[in-house]
């Protein structure tokens, strides 16, 4: 593992409460809530990001961007406007950025049947004032914030369901301004940044093969397809899970169906500085996207009381 890196704080949604947990590197085994946020009355909860020093959440619901404090007390709201009663099919998410600044809010407006435009709108954390908003040619579902590590730019991959999949880029420059770049791919889905944030990780939309990329380019470094990993790909595809186990070894999920219609998956290593597959790994799921990948030789899986646990391999069977 990485020695000497801070606690994570991540969240899990229970309970109609937002549970805030603090991954650290030096523990393992379940994780206890370090702190609990009670969202506002009648709030449906989409996605939530806790600061590091848990005094406050942000979180998204269909209609609305909300920053609250630890005991609940509001701190600013930004409301998504005209309001949408559609109920299904759009998933608003945010992310809080590396420096804790700013709020960056992917609005799936498309499919709200709020607008003709999806928007990606970036906020200041503290006030709530919208510092940049920049109309996307997208028609979302949801979206999934990845933070990089080293230089706090902000990745987001946009799916659309059968239409494919969309990867953003926003960076913050020299004056502050946000700029957002599109990656010239409609079909890749974005899985994972390595932990020093030198690459990044993207699976097929149509699951079969899994690329490496390089960071912030995306050049391809080098691409993996089923039949890699020793599996027919007539009957095998790539999960659109996994991610970075160590700056070295990525984790990657494959799966299908057996005869007797049985879905299976299993997880496999790749090390990233020869493209080369070494082997499997149990990460103790009971679903191919339960196995959270922390980058430190940890990851993360879900227990029966619903919080994380954290779990390594023993020391004897690290490659």
């Amino acid at each position: 593992m990485i020695p000497g890196q801070p606690p994570k704080a991540i969240t899990r949604h229970r309970d109609g409460r937002i549970h805030a947990y603090l991954v650290d590197p030096a523990a393992l085994g379940p994780l206890e809530p370090a702190a609990v946020f009670r969202p506002r009355a009648g709030d449906e909860v989409e996605e939530s990001v806790v600061r590091p020093d848990l005094e406050r959440v942000v979180y998204t619901t269909r209609n609305a961007v909300v920053c609250l404090t630890r005991s609940g007390d509001p701190v600013w709201t930004s409301a998504f406007a005209p309001h949408s009663d559609v109920r299904h099919g759009h998933r608003p998410g945010c992310s809080l950025s590396l420096d804790g600044r700013t709020v960056w809010v992917y609005r799936p407006d498309v499919m709200a049947r709020r607008g003709v435009a999806d928007q990606w709108v970036v906020h200041d954390a503290d006030s709530g004032e919208v510092l940049a908003r920049t109309e996307l040619e997208t028609v979302g579902h949801g979206g999934l914030h990845h933070v990089h590590p080293a230089d706090g730019s902000v990745y987001l991959d946009i799916g659309e369901g059968q239409d494919g999949s969309v990867i953003l880029r926003g960076v913050t420059d020299a004056d502050g301004a946000p700029r957002f770049v599109t990656y010239p791919w409609p079909d890749r889905c974005l899985i994972d940044l390595a932990p020093g944030g030198q690459q990044f990780m993207t699976v097929d939309h149509e699951q079969g093969d899994v690329a490496f990329h390089d960071h912030p380019g995306g050049e391809v470094l080098f691409t993996l397809p089923v039949d890699a990993f020793g599996y027919d790909p007539d009957d095998t595809f790539l999960e659109w899970s996994g991610g970075y186990l160590t700056p070295d070894t990525a984790v990657v999920t494959l799966g299908g169906e057996r005869e007797d219609e049985e879905e299976w998956f299993r997880h496999h290593l790749v090390d990233v500085r020869t493209g080369v597959p070494c082997g499997e790994i149990d990460l103790g799921v009971s679903n191919p996207y339960e196995g959270v990948p922390l980058g430190d030789g940890s990851w993360l899986t879900e227990g029966p009381d619903g919080h994380p646990v954290r779990r390594s391999r023993p020391t004897h069977g690290r490659s």
